[in-house]
């Protein structure tokens, strides 16, 4: 099988090194990776936003399996992306959709999502920068540990 690991971190670095040692992978590419991740696989030049650009790559390359390592993709819904797109949507991708992505990208989201469930969190508000007067009213309201 051939796979793609979109990032160029530390993350991505340790997952290519473990996936290069599957005898079931074929090819790794890695978008756009890093000195590191070019030693266990084929770096390729590609933004990890640039969703278009990453499709081709799946399609060309015959990609089967897809890993997005950093959150800012799965922010914008590259996930979404592959499943809206005919010639991708049979590609598995491992990573949220962009929904459940706003989870980890958007502190405001998660604390909002929590207070709605009922799962225990720390008290929070939101202000907007405007709000500075209002921010600090709510801080001096709070009691500590």
């Amino acid at each position: 099988m051939n796979v793609l690991i979109i990032g160029s971190g530390g993350r991505e670095h340790a997952l290519a090194w473990k996936i290069s040692q599957s005898p079931l992978l074929k090819k790794l590419y890695i978008a756009p990776g890093n000195a590191g991740t070019a030693a266990l696989g084929e770096n390729l030049e590609v933004s990890v936003t640039d969703f278009p650009g990453i499709g081709e790559i799946v399609v060309r390359n015959r990609i089967g399996l897809v890993i997005v390592g950093p959150e800012v993709p799965l922010v914008e819904g590259i996930h979404d992306y592959f499943l809206a797109d005919a010639q991708l949507a049979g590609v598995p991708v491992i990573g949220p959709k962009r929904d459940a992505a706003m989870l980890e990208g958007s502190k405001d989201f998660a604390k909002a999502f929590m207070q709605r469930h009922g799962i225990p969190t720390a008290a929070y508000a939101t202000f907007s920068r405007n709000d500075l007067e209002g921010a600090l009213k709510y801080i001096d309201s709070l009691k500590p540990p």
